[in-house]
């Protein structure tokens, strides 16, 4: 593949990208490559689960993206108590008419923030596996869709366990895309000390995108192409992940389909109109790693899943 091929003409759908960009970074500081990826997984229709410690930004990243576009948002706190109907919504009887009536619940919006997900029961947290793979739910014998776009964002933090159940294998697959945010640099932080003195936060950003903006967006990230050569070397890779010394279980197809999706959106990004190679080992490690389950043995000697997909990256040959 010839890799100096000159960038085409800016695109509606990178206008939009780098509005939105803009106007996240005003409340978020210092996560501009997080916000990239983030944003990548939204056009392309994927989910993201934010994994980090508490007071990284996590909740505040999610609501700003929320408060960008001109779209309903809710947020749902994960509590051991919390149960499936709480989430999906419930049908109540009508004493008068005689009839009973569905109140949805808060997955009914297009950005839904599920704050602490490893709180959760599995049967509660089962309850978003239907909306995140079809963006529909099924409630009382009945298939309800849910409105486009559907964005699932999902928190958690890796060193609390008490009270906590591990999401599945099957729910983590779900998931297009797992980011960390980690400390910030010392400037970054002081800027951001500042801007809670000033009360500049997430709840002051005003939407700079309509939904129709989204989905020409989304539309426009379909449009791009992936090459053969591309498709190979994503094959190859997930080919690689269930091979890979201490991995038990390796990547799934949708893990294949989520990772050209992801890159396609980074191409739009950058004003492509096709997939590079660099696009796809970009976000190999955020889209492939959290799918893959290592072994016990590998684990407890510190080889990570993350430090797997690494390695495969540099020793399967890219696209010439």
């Amino acid at each position: 593949m010839d890799l100096s091929v000159a960038k085409p003409p800016r695109v509606a759908g990178q206008e939009i990208y780098q509005r939105l960009h803009h106007n996240i970074e005003r409340v978020v500081k210092g996560q501009s490559s997080a916000i990239r990826m983030l944003l990548a997984a939204f056009a392309s229709g994927g989910h993201v689960l934010l994994e980090d410690y508490p007071g990284t930004g996590k909740t505040t990243l999610a609501k700003a993206l929320a408060c960008s576009v001109d779209v309903s948002f809710k947020r749902i706190q994960f509590t051991p108590d919390l149960l499936p109907s709480d989430i999906l919504g419930v049908s109540i009887l009508d004493p008068i008419e005689r009839a009973f009536h569905f109140h949805e619940g808060p997955i009914f919006a297009n950005i839904v923030l599920a704050d602490e997900i490893n709180r959760a029961s599995p049967r509660t947290q089962s309850a978003l596996l239907e909306a995140m793979a079809e963006s529909q739910v099924s409630i009382d014998g009945n298939v309800k869709k849910l409105d486009e776009p559907f964005f699932v964002i999902a928190t958690q933090n890796p060193v609390d366990s008490r009270g906590t159940y591990p999401l599945p294998e099957a729910q983590m697959d779900r998931f297009a895309v797992q980011l960390s945010l980690g400390y910030l640099s010392p400037e970054a932080e002081i800027d951001i000390i500042s801007q809670h003195i000033d009360r500049s936060n997430a709840d002051r950003l005003r939407p700079c995108l309509a939904v129709e903006d989204i989905a020409t967006l989304k539309q426009q990230v379909q449009q791009i192409r992936v090459s053969p050569e591309v498709k190979r070397y994503v094959v190859d890779l997930i080919g690689a992940t269930r091979r890979a010394e201490g991995v038990q279980l390796g990547a799934s197809p949708r893990g294949s389909i989520a990772l050209v999706k992801v890159a396609q959106a980074l191409a739009l990004f950058d004003g492509y109109e096709f997939v590079l190679p660099d696009h796809i080992q970009e976000v190999a490690v955020a889209v492939l790693a959290h799918r893959l389950v290592m072994e016990p043995q590998a684990r407890f000697s510190g080889r990570t899943a993350a430090t797997v997909v690494a390695e495969i990256l540099r020793t399967t040959p890219m696209p010439a």
